[in-house]
């Protein structure tokens, strides 16, 4: 019997190998129609084209330049692409390599194209932008007296850079604002500190990093700041308005904290634009608590971060929905002068999910504003300062001229606190609804976390 079924077996799989070669000439046949109607159709593509450019030549009322038509046909091609990807003709690709390699007079504001308008990913810290108040998500309309409608980023991008202390004006539409508004805004070189440290309350056992774009310091800088502050307990990361920058530091990052995994890796149409970085054991802290704050400016290498530490449960983000921008660009050169930056890939977090188009959604929805406080805290004296502030406000009544001056040393711990720099203040937690939340949620993680020693 079992020899039998045994043959069986044998002549169904001699069948099933039989149907396959069927199965798999007509497959080859399918695909060789396939291939051949793909040829014909692509050449049917290419005639239609040229047939419309010399119509143009020929019968367009201006005599137009050859070159000229295929640039802008090109430019044309990529803007349908994405967002992203964009011919660079001589001009363009020079201010490229400006914008990479040397300083150049700019806004420091960080744009892209989303659902067809020029919108304000963020504007970076301590730059003319953000000083003259533009801020994330917000809408240019106008550059100067020029429409964005129809503008590629790179174009938009050349517009608003110039000369230091030159200025220029953004018309921007903004979200609950009636009308739109107009910016004066005066260029200066941009030069940016992208990580910035301050400790949090009277303890400083939390350590506050904020992390304004990643440039190619960023993992040095805060395996620094870690090292500054050994009695560090809790850690949040203020990834808010950081449009993104380079992805090895946003990996560096990740491997500080995540000890074994994908931390992120990069799909593209060709095997070769494909890759994966993992996290490495060694060095790795897996202990410390950490909430990461987050906002629609949060982009790129950032959205990569804080969704990274999201999928590992590394960290408890939050605020609100980032950008998402998940996109893989190169610069392709094409001849001497011009060239393509092109989309060959898309990001993917450890668990799998893109943050193209999507972004990364926090754990806590904080929106931004105050955390309202009872009036009567302001009355919430210490006891060595409430006889002298009695003593003040008898003062204001009788005219008293014999109060004594309260003295300097015997000024309260939070007053000394708030006018250390490297500390943040009670008010400055209390006028950042988000960061507030994030500090709450960090002291009931720091108080599991002892638990379990």
């Amino acid at each position: 019997m079992l020899k039998k079924n045994k043959k069986i077996v044998l002549a169904g799989f001699a069948l099933s190998v039989l149907a396959g070669v069927t199965l798999s000439s007509s497959a080859l046949n399918a695909k060789v129609t396939a291939q051949t109607e793909s040829r014909e159709s692509k050449l049917q593509a290419y005639l239609k084209f040229t047939k419309i450019l010399n119509l143009i030549e020929n019968q367009y009322v201006d005599e137009v330049n050859t070159s000229t038509l295929i640039n802008k046909a090109l430019k044309g091609l990529m803007s349908n692409l994405d967002a992203h990807s964009t011919y660079m003709d001589a001009k363009a690709f020079k201010d490229l390599n400006v914008q990479t390699k040397g300083e150049f007079g700019g806004l420091g504001i960080v744009v892209s194209m989303k659902k067809g308008a020029l919108t304000v990913i963020a504007p970076i810290d301590d730059t003319p932008a953000k000083k003259a108040g533009v801020k994330a998500g917000d809408i240019i309309l106008k550059i100067d007296d020029k429409v964005t409608l129809g503008m590629t980023i790179d174009e938009a991008v050349k517009l608003m850079r110039g000369k230091p202390k030159t200025s220029t004006v953004l018309t921007i539409v903004r979200k609950n604002e009636a009308k739109p508004l107009k910016i004066k805004i005066v260029r200066d070189i941009i030069k940016i500190q992208s990580v910035k440290t301050k400790t949090i309350g009277k303890e400083k056992d939390i350590l506050y990093i904020h992390i304004t774009s990643f440039d190619a310091h960023v993992a040095a800088n805060v395996q620094k700041a870690l090292a500054d502050h050994p009695g560090t307990k809790g850690i949040i990361f203020d990834l808010r308005n950081n449009p993104g920058g380079l992805l090895n530091q946003a990996t560096k990052l990740l491997d500080m904290f995540i000890a074994q995994g994908p931390l992120v890796s990069q799909k593209g149409r060709n095997p070769e634009d494909n890759n994966e970085y993992d996290a490495h054991a060694e060095g790795t802290d897996t202990t410390t608590p950490i909430v990461t704050l987050v906002n629609g400016g949060s982009a790129s290498a950032s959205e990569i971060v804080s969704g990274a530490l999201q999928d590992t449960r590394r960290a408890i983000l939050v605020g609100e929905k980032t950008f998402g921008k998940g996109s893989v660009q190169v610069v392709i050169p094409i001849g001497k002068e011009d060239g393509l930056k092109l989309t060959i890939a898309r990001y993917y977090l450890p668990s799998g999910r893109t943050i193209q188009n999507k972004g990364v959604t926090p754990d806590v929805i904080v929106h931004p504003g105050k955390v309202s406080r009872d009036d009567q805290e302001s009355f919430s004296l210490k006891e060595r300062d409430l006889k002298q502030h009695l003593k003040s406000e008898l003062k204001k009544i009788d005219g008293n001229t014999t109060v004594n001056s309260p003295d300097a040393n015997t000024t309260g711990a939070d007053d000394n606190t708030t006018k250390d720099k490297n500390v943040l203040s009670e008010k400055e937690l209390y006028d950042d609804a988000q960061l507030k939340s994030a500090t709450d949620i960090l002291k009931v993680l720091m108080l599991t976390e002892k638990g379990k020693k």
